[in-house]
């Protein structure tokens, strides 16, 4: 009776989530004008604006196409039995609770990123090949899949050995330990990531001597900010969307600029973005962020040490035998509407941040026309929707709208 229960519950709960993406991702389509908002005229020509409004309704349109897919499936394979069968197969292969627990999330990693396959090559060789972005060949696409998921092994295999030891055999407070383990994990990749993963998707070249590059580095020494150079990354390779970021610590941070954000603006401009960027590490964004992530993966990590010692929900999903690394794969699920939930803070956080980063940037550069110009020019280089609905910003988005950002920033400008 209460498998039966739990069951009901958590198909309920995912059907509301999607529901409530969904009533999001319409209401947004619903706030697109046939005339740019008041003060952005000048951000897309009519022709373009038209077809950033095609843009958006096709990428919503072909994510709630994806979404409904993924739960259909989802929905599909559990009712139908797959999880018990699975972990009836790889108990058979008798290899001990942690190679089996390996082996069993792996072939759900696995089958999962075959059936959103033929989404991604859908989104990445039509969708936005249509719209001018694309610059994937099928080489760098299928080198990319291979990369992920050998770093999936290389990486997440030992850490999720780790995570399955210690709930196997530290008992109640397993899920202390599994904090402190992925928590120091989770810093060590602020280290490695910037210089020996990023590289392997990515070329990163010291950006040629030059007004920019002395520009740079010359605001860089004004707001005291040790940066020895600037990194171009080979964005172009994949897409046409322009972008920079900034990311790790000490010596490994890198400040990058897409090589096709270089090609759309000027010095000011690039200035005015990479001030922006640096406000984000002054401000402490970076580490407030990892902090954040830190505290989620505890709570995630405390939340699932309660589910494995639920009897009910384990019977939920047809299992007569508990385990470590199935309730790794039904919490996944019964966490989704969480997830959501702690998503709107996090993004709420971030938006804030934003605003503190484009502050920072116009009270070190003296105003904040050089940003202004340079966010209303990425906005028309990656077709962006101008016209956000406040649902969908407060649901999904890290970064404010644009018009938010110009008005704050004309309003603190000095």
């Amino acid at each position: 009776m209460e498998a039966n229960w739990l069951a009901g519950l958590i198909l309920a709960a995912l059907i509301i989530n999607f529901l409530v993406e969904t009533v999001a991702e319409l209401l947004n389509l619903a706030t697109l004008t046939p005339e740019p908002p008041p003060g952005l005229a000048d951000v897309y020509p009519p022709e373009e604006y038209a077809r950033s409004q095609r843009y958006t309704r096709a990428k919503t349109r072909f994510g709630l196409l994806t979404g409904a897919f993924d739960l259909a499936v989802t929905v599909a394979f559990w009712l139908a039995g797959g999880f018990a069968w699975l972990d009836l197969w790889v108990r058979g292969l008798n290899l001990g609770g942690i190679v089996s627990g390996l082996i069993y999330l792996g072939a759900l990693l696995l089958a999962r990123t075959l059936v959103s396959l033929p989404f991604s090559i859908h989104a990445t060789f039509w969708l936005e090949e249509r719209y001018g972005f694309n610059r994937t060949t099928l080489r760098t696409f299928i080198a990319d899949l291979g990369k992920g998921l050998l770093l999936a092994v290389i990486l997440g295999g030992p850490l999720l050995a780790g995570v399955l030891f210690l709930f196997n055999r530290a008992g109640a407070n397993a899920w202390l330990y599994a904090w402190a383990m992925t928590s120091l994990f989770v810093v060590l990749m602020q280290f490695i990531a910037p210089a020996w993963i990023m590289p392997l998707f990515n070329t990163f070249t010291p950006l040629a001597e030059g007004e920019l590059r002395e520009r740079i580095l010359g605001y860089a020494r004004s707001v005291g900010f040790a940066l020895d150079n600037v990194l171009v990354l080979d964005g172009s390779k994949r897409s046409n969307k322009s972008n920079a970021f900034f990311t790790g610590f000490g010596s490994h941070k890198r400040v990058a600029l897409y090589d096709t954000l270089i090609e759309g603006h000027g010095v000011d401009e690039l200035v005015g973005v990479l001030a922006h960027e640096i406000g984000h590490y002054q401000k402490r964004h970076i580490i407030k962020g990892m902090a954040l992530g830190i505290l989620h993966l505890g709570l995630m990590l405390y939340l699932l040490s309660l589910a494995l010692t639920s009897q009910g929900l384990f019977a939920a999903f047809g299992l007569t035998h508990p385990s470590t690394h199935v309730g790794l794969a039904i919490f996944g699920l019964l966490v989704s509407p969480l997830e959501l939930i702690l998503a709107v803070l996090m993004n709420a956080i971030s938006r804030r941040h934003e605003f503190e980063a484009d502050r920072f940037a116009a009270d070190t550069l003296g105003n904040g026309q050089s940003l202004i110009l340079a966010l209303k020019k990425l906005a028309a280089h990656n077709l962006a929707n101008l016209t956000p609905h406040p649902f969908f910003v407060f649901l999904h988005s890290s970064h404010p709208p644009l018009q938010a950002r110009i008005e704050a920033l004309r309003h603190h400008t000095p």
